[in-house]
């Protein structure tokens, strides 16, 4: 049996480490249980059939572990899929991309989890909640129960925040990189230093602002993503008037301005943004009103984009959030995945809570070539469910 997860003094690239691209094979992907009512809408069982749905479809293409708390472990297990695993794991929300670590290989068969600083988006400058702490443990457990070493980052950041191609090139926003609800003491030279340590990476690309009225400080993962190395996929709007139509409009010119770590141009593909998007007042009243929580009110607009997709070993979960545009932009996905099966899960229901797909999910590389595998035979993460 491997040893237990160790917590390593180093740092990823000096030890020949790097974040690989979402679209590289995976062992398998981790999700959280939503349950909080001062963030999901009566009392999150609308929210709780949606990541069961999400859960389920990533499933059909590769192994599923979701976390819950406590109080939730029976009925969790009850409205999942039987082949997803269920593990009791505290937490004070659901955003595993956000929450949960980072992996790195080193092409060798290696892999690492990152542990970023966790301060709820903002901490007590604009965050979202309070208290975090659990949130800011998950991570680490996530790696114990991989049994997968650690790297305890000295930065906050989040998952959502980050993109790489897996070649060297990393996709990120001023708007939240560059908050001082962050790191307020570091510079944009200071925090490039960092990401080259901590994800291997050689070129940071940075982009503006993230997605019209997006709580986390304009996350990347909502704005744009690498699709291949050299192709990016962009939510993009030709509604002058609208807000965000300027926000894409900046983010194309700079992707268009810019070359990756290769040198390559990038190609910017345009996803449609669905809506606008707003919370109704019968969406808005589900949710308890709490202390240390952020409100939710009837008439806000949501920060809605098919970019928050989850790529899964030979399938692609895309959220369906406006019948609209929905089936323009399954088209455009399926265009840009050949070989992949695209699947579209109905997801208004996280959308109200604040993100995502890809902000519930973060998957797991596969090491040594081999997809899936996390509960194979002789695995170190497959022991470690045992």
């Amino acid at each position: 049996m491997q040893p237990m997860s160790r917590t390593l003094t180093t740092t990823p690239a000096a030890d020949g480490y790097r974040m690989p691209a979402e679209y590289a094979p995976h062992s398998g992907c981790w999700m959280l249980w939503p349950e909080r009512p001062d963030n999901w809408r009566e009392h999150a069982r609308p929210a709780q059939a949606a990541y069961a749905a999400v859960a389920a479809a990533i499933a059909r293409f590769e192994p599923v572990t979701v976390g819950v708390g406590a109080r939730q472990f029976e009925f969790a297990r009850a409205q999942l899929a039987p082949q997803i695993r269920l593990v009791e794991l505290s937490s004070n929300d659901s955003w595993m991309r956000d929450v949960g670590p980072s992996f790195v290989t080193d092409g060798r068969g290696g892999l690492r989890g990152i542990d970023w600083r966790f301060n709820a988006w903002g901490g007590l400058d604009g965050g979202l909640y309070f208290p975090w702490d659990q949130d800011d443990l998950v991570a680490r457990k996530v790696l114990e129960i991989e049994r997968v070493d650690r790297y305890r980052a000295p930065i906050v950041n989040e998952g959502g925040a980050i993109h790489v191609d897996g070649e060297g090139t990393l996709l990120v926003t001023e708007q939240c990189v560059l908050n001082p609800n962050r790191n307020p003491s570091l510079s944009r030279v200071q925090l490039e230093a960092h990401f080259r340590d901590w994800l291997g990476v050689d070129k940071v690309i940075w982009l503006g602002e993230g997605v019209f009225n997006d709580e986390t400080d304009g996350h990347i993962d909502n704005l744009a993503c690498f699709v291949r190395p050299g192709v990016v996929a962009l939510t993009w709007t030709d509604a002058k008037r609208d807000p965000q139509y300027r926000v894409s409009r900046d983010a194309w010119e700079r992707l268009n301005d810019a070359r990756d770590a290769r040198g390559r141009r990038l190609r910017v593909v345009k996803l449609p943004q669905p809506g606008p998007l707003r919370m109704s007042a019968r969406e808005a009243r589900g949710i308890l009103a709490r202390d240390g929580a952020k409100p939710r009110r009837a008439g806000e607009r949501l920060a809605g984009s098919y970019v928050n997709f989850y790529i899964a070993n030979r399938g692609v979960v895309v959220p369906l959030l406006d019948a609209r545009t929905d089936r323009a932009a399954l088209r455009r996905i399926a265009a840009l995945f050949p070989g992949r099966r695209v699947v579209g899960v109905p997801a208004r229901e996280i959308l109200l809570g604040g993100g995502n797909i890809h902000c519930i999910t973060q998957q797991v590389p596969a090491t040594g070539g081999r997809e899936g595998d996390r509960h194979g035979e002789g695995r170190r993460r497959g022991e470690a469910a045992r």
